[in-house]
């Protein structure tokens, strides 16, 4: 769910970027057309408290403003405008979760204030809330590298068996089908990225921002590819460079001639207590790297928008590692799937 309140109109484009909405609608709205995804979402203390807050402690922001909450989902944050003082809500939902907004909003005696659309809209003026976001990487240790290539190894050797029993039981020779099986199944353990709660503890040395948003005026080319180089010195003693995380925090600024009173933060980073519904991506390195303090990693990231399915993201990333004394490590690249 996504907020914001106009004051006037604006219009714009992705410099001819073609996306197949009906293929886009089939692989990213649907999922939020359960109520269970709601539930999670809303379970979400972090996430939760962050929008209260940023929303009660700058009521300037919604008192007496028509306010556009786009993506509205179960309608919490078009109710919660509405209860700070907005004199209108136009709650945009594109899934038929907006039946159960419409029917929230109702019991919730707003329905003069707010009214749900069934529907997409992009036209980004005003306030946005939130207004800015950053992406975040930083190296992990981490055990999931050898779980998975114990995992894959564990698929290749069922693969063979079912080679021998196919040919023994059924008189039909698959092994031409070995190399393809074995490219699917290495994308799959080795390539796809995790979701993770990661503990603190796991990130080994200092974090990085690969990207930085402002969600008022950012365009679909400024983040269909995104390219960075970033710097990370290790800060835990022997230890093995295992994966990377990613995360990302977003704020809730204001904008430029119409500041937040109380500007809210965000974040997804690894935490004890505050851990999220969103996690971390974790990309796992294989094989892991053995590092030590005072090391230094030159990081290479990259990410796109799959060309097979638009909500999938396809990322590469290249690290060079120095030692305090100059000497360099093998560098290795590896390319990673986020599905």
């Amino acid at each position: 769910m996504g907020s914001h309140h106009q004051d006037g109109e604006r219009s714009g484009g992705s410099n001819g970027v073609v996306v197949d909405k009906g293929v886009d609608f089939a692989q990213y709205f649907c999922t939020y057309a359960f109520l269970y995804h709601q539930k999670e979402m809303l379970s979400d203390r972090v996430r939760m408290d962050a929008y209260y807050r940023a929303i009660f402690e700058n009521k300037h922001h919604f008192h007496g403003k028509a306010v556009l909450d786009v993506g509205t989902g179960s309608g919490i944050l078009a109710i919660w405008s509405a209860q700070a003082g907005a004199r209108k809500v136009y709650a945009v939902e594109a899934t038929k979760m907006a039946e159960h907004a419409r029917a929230l909003v109702k019991a919730n005696n707003l329905q003069d204030v707010v009214d749900v659309i069934e529907g997409s809209i992009e036209d980004p003026t005003g306030t946005m809330y939130p207004s800015h976001a950053r992406m975040w990487i930083a190296p992990l240790r981490s055990g999931l590298g050898d779980q998975k290539k114990g995992d894959y190894i564990g698929a290749m050797d069922d693969w063979f068996d079912f080679l021998d029993d196919t040919k023994i039981n059924y008189g039909v020779d698959m092994s031409v089908l070995t190399q393809p099986f074995e490219e699917e199944q290495r994308k799959y353990y080795l390539q796809t990225s995790l979701w993770q709660n990661l503990h603190p503890n796991q990130v080994i040395g200092t974090t990085a921002i690969v990207k930085e948003i402002d969600c008022l005026t950012a365009t679909v080319d400024d983040i269909l590819n995104i390219r960075s180089n970033v710097m990370s010195s290790i800060t835990m003693q022997d230890t093995r460079l295992s994966a990377f995380g990613g995360w990302f925090d977003v704020h809730f600024r204001g904008r430029g001639n119409d500041p937040a009173r109380q500007e809210i933060e965000l974040t997804t980073a690894p935490s004890i207590d505050n851990g999220t519904h969103w996690g971390q991506q974790v990309f796992v390195v294989h094989p892991p790297v053995h590092i030590n303090v005072g090391d230094n990693l030159s990081v290479s990231f990259m990410m796109n928008r799959s060309k097979e399915n638009h909500r999938l993201m396809e990322v590469e990333i290249g690290c060079e590692i120095s030692q305090p004394s100059g000497k360099p490590l093998p560098p290795f690249r590896n390319k990673f799937y986020i599905e």
